[in-house]
């Protein structure tokens, strides 16, 4: 009878470890599909926080470059005013354009002059008189070229 309540001990003993086991092991398995779950949850939020942040970085950008856009064309319109103003003739049909730096007459009587003052002075005995000669022809010339040159481009009206 020791043995028989034994053996019946032992199995009840075996049985409750073995479904203890289980048991722990089943919870272990759904606490981990629980963790994996909040994951992706976590994950799946902060896609959509990424999301939103960029449509609203997106959308500041468009924004500034409609106000970009906007104050570019408000400067346009008043430049065209102004020049339209100044001009006094835009309705003739001529463009004014805007006078920037010096103009090609300038630029060319400067750089003849000096050539010129450089070339006479070699060539002549009396290097205060060639240069003097020298400067004033190449002057004359380099204006004359420049004036071509601006007429061309249209900063001086040719008539």
């Amino acid at each position: 009878m020791k043995r028989i309540i034994s053996i019946v001990l032992l199995t009840a003993v075996v049985m409750a470890s073995c479904s203890n086991k289980q048991k722990e092991e089943e919870a272990r398995q759904v606490a981990i599909k629980m963790v994996k779950d909040s994951l992706r949850l976590d994950s799946f939020k902060k896609a959509e926080v990424a999301k939103k942040q960029e449509e609203q970085r997106l959308a500041q950008v468009a924004e500034e470059k409609r106000e970009k856009r906007t104050l570019l064309l408000s400067e346009q319109r008043e430049a065209s005013a102004s020049n339209g103003v100044a001009s006094g003739s835009s309705s003739s049909g001529q463009t004014v354009h805007k006078k920037k730096g010096w103009s090609d007459a300038a630029k060319g009587t400067l750089i003849g002059g000096v050539a010129g003052a450089v070339g006479g002075a070699i060539i002549d005995k009396k290097h205060g008189r060639g240069a003097l000669i020298g400067g004033a022809a190449g002057a004359g010339a380099g204006y004359l070229i420049g004036r071509g040159k601006d007429k061309k481009s249209g900063r001086v009206p040719s008539n």
